[in-house]
Parts: structure tokens; C-alpha cells; sequence
């Protein structure tokens, strides 16, 4: 692939109505002593979020708490957001010059951030792998969250970026049986490089003692219940956005005395907060990073001049894997020189 040069000034993308970005130059400021000045390598697509909200999905009363760290603009458009963010540092304090770091900073080719933003990447992941860090670090929720035991039965519904995630986490739970389900039959050797078992949504095993829903279907949910043994519990880890999720709710859920769990990486885990911070939960993420069958879901990749291509693709694509410029799982941008 050839890439085009470095861009100067730096430049970044902004969601300009629905479907429709384009890329705009950007002017920086003079780093402060407690900032850094970033240039980034690699920036990560979340497939679930960023096409929500390029689609305009992100209901009014979630504009704040679905807020990106270092977002700009509204979700009435225009806007910045991303959150998958590598790079290295050029400017700042000595001890982080030179290092690569991973932000939660949009699609950008330059940055300036505080220090305390940016956490080094360990030396063992490669810069590209790195940009996992969001999943990795939201699939360490939803485990803490479902606080899985010993050879627990677990299915993972959904097999993209942050199902898979969970489904490799989960794996290296001793005794654990781990399966991925998904309605994309292409997903099987995807969850054989991961360690885990891989089934259709009709061929998945019943009596499972944990159900993580991660497709951001209301099928995806529908069958999660269904699948869910008595006393089971079902995660939530999918966001709607602005669409209405019907439930069965009548039926045996009483009777099987089923638990539906919410879980949203905005804030640690309950069973964690008092004891790790939101920093020391995306550090334990970068190195769980080290793990190279996370290399599976790095799955596509595009120089940041396609960006507004790739994104227009992105909020055409449907729910199902594969289809579209960024179908499939991780899509990255490439913003190396």
C-alpha cells in the first residue's frame, strides 16, 4: 500500500451529518510542561459506536454520558470522536519522549493531550495490536461484571471486535468451555484461533451459566435469555443507542429465575471500583495485549486519506460481519509517513 505524507497541518476527521464526514485541518497549541504532543500511527474503528453515532443514533438523553474524552463538537453534528488512538510521543516530558502510547483521542493526525492521558504501550505489542486496547480494556469489564468461575459454561452472542475480545479473555479461565455464537458461519475460524468453541445461534448449547450478549441485536438478546440456564445470568454489553429492544420477558424468565446484567465500560466495574482505577484498568488491558492471537481481529486496514470513504461505508454496513468497506472486525487507519 502506498501512503500519502505525513499531513501537515495536522488534520483530523469531523462527522458532518449522517453518514458524511470529511477530513479538516486542525491547528495545535504549544505543549505545556505537563502535556505531550502526539503523533499518531494507528487509529482503531469501533465498528458498534463510531457507526451509531456517524448514523446519528445516540439518543438525546445519552449525549452526555456517551461524550468521548477528547470529543469535539455535538452529536447534532459536527463532530470529533474515536477513542482507539496510537502514537508516539514527540514533545513533552522526557520520560515519555519516544514512547508509544495509546490514547482515547479521535482520528487525528497530531494531538496535544496532558501527560496523564496518554499510558505507554508496552514494548511486547505492537503499535498496530495496540489499538485493541478500548475492546480489550471494555472485555475486562464485562468479565469483572460477570464474574465467571472456575469451569463455568460461558457463550459469548456476537463475534465482532468486542465479542471476540471477551470470548479469548473468558477462554483463559481455567476449566472454563468458552463458545462464540454468531449468524456469520465465516466466524468459525475466527473463534478457533481465539481458543474457544464456535456455534450458530439455532446449533448453541442450552444451560449456560453465563450468557454475554454482544451483537447489538434484539435477536442477539432474544436467544441470550433462551440460552441462559436456571439461575443463569445474561450480560448486557451491547448499546442500542436510539433503537427500541423488545424482550420475552413472560414465558419461563421468571420461572427460570434469570438475571439480566448491564455493562458499560464508562465506569469500572462494581465489583472492582474500589479497588482499581479506569487507568489501572486500561493498563492491565495493554498487556493482556501481549496475547498475539488478538493479531485475528486485526482484520482490514486504510491510509487516513480514505477515512471519510471508510466511515461512509461504516454507516452503510449492516449488522451483519463482513459486508462494506470496514466489515469484519478491527478496521484500522493507517497515519505513518
Amino acid at each position: 500500500m502506498v501512503h500519502p505524507p505525513m499531513a501537515e497541518p495536522p488534520v483530523a476527521f469531523w462527522m458532518t451529518g449522517p453518514g458524511r464526514g470529511e477530513l479538516r485541518a486542525e491547528s495545535l497549541p504549544v505543549p505545556a510542561d505537563d502535556e505531550v504532543l502526539v503523533r499518531t500511527a494507528w487509529t482503531g474503528i469501533s465498528r458498534g459506536t463510531e457507526g451509531l453515532v456517524l448514523r446519528g443514533e445516540v439518543p438525546e438523553a445519552e449525549h452526555q454520558r456517551m461524550r468521548a474524552p477528547f470529543q469535539a463538537g455535538s452529536f447534532s453534528f459536527p463532530l470529533k470522536y474515536g477513542y482507539l488512538n496510537v502514537g508516539v510521543v514527540e514533545r513533552g516530558p522526557q520520560r515519555l519522549v519516544g514512547s508509544t502510547v495509546f490514547t482515547l483521542f479521535p482520528h487525528q493526525s497530531a494531538f496535544v493531550v496532558p501527560a496523564e492521558a496518554v499510558t505507554v504501550v508496552p514494548d511486547a505489542v505492537p503499535p498496530r495490536r495496540a489499538v485493541l486496547a478500548g475492546a480489550v480494556e471494555t472485555a475486562v469489564n464485562v468479565l469483572w461484571d460477570a464474574r465467571p468461575a472456575l469451569g463455568d459454561r460461558v457463550t459469548v452472542i456476537g463475534a465482532g471486535m468486542i465479542g471476540c475480545c471477551i470470548a479469548r479473555l473468558a477462554h483463559g479461565i481455567l476449566g472454563a468451555e468458552v463458545t462464540l455464537v454468531d449468524v456469520d458461519a465465516a466466524k468459525a475460524p475466527v473463534a478457533r484461533l481465539l481458543g474457544v468453541d464456535f456455534a450458530s445461534p439455532d446449533g448453541a448449547a442450552p444451560d449456560r451459566d453465563i450468557v454475554i450478549e454482544a451483537s447489538g441485536t434484539a435477536a442477539g438478546l432474544g436467544r441470550a435469555l433462551e440460552l441462559a440456564a436456571t439461575d443463569g445470568s445474561v450480560i448486557v454489553a451491547s448499546w442500542y443507542g436510539s433503537r427500541p429492544v423488545a424482550l420475552e420477558l413472560g414465558a419461563d424468565f421468571h420461572s427460570r429465575r434469570l438475571t439480566l446484567v448491564s455493562s458499560q465500560v464508562g465506569a469500572v466495574a462494581a465489583s472492582q471500583r474500589d479497588r482499581r482505577s479506569t487507568r489501572q484498568r486500561l493498563e492491565l488491558a495493554l498487556r493482556l495485549l501481549e496475547d498475539p492471537a488478538f493479531d485475528v481481529l486485526l482484520t482490514g486496514s486504510s491510509p487516513w486519506a480514505e477515512l471519510p470513504a471508510v466511515m461512509a461505508s461504516l454507516a452503510g454496513a449492516t449488522d451483519r460481519a463482513g459486508e462494506g468497506a470496514v466489515g469484519g472486525l478491527c478496521h484500522t487507519i493507517d497515519w505513518r509517513p
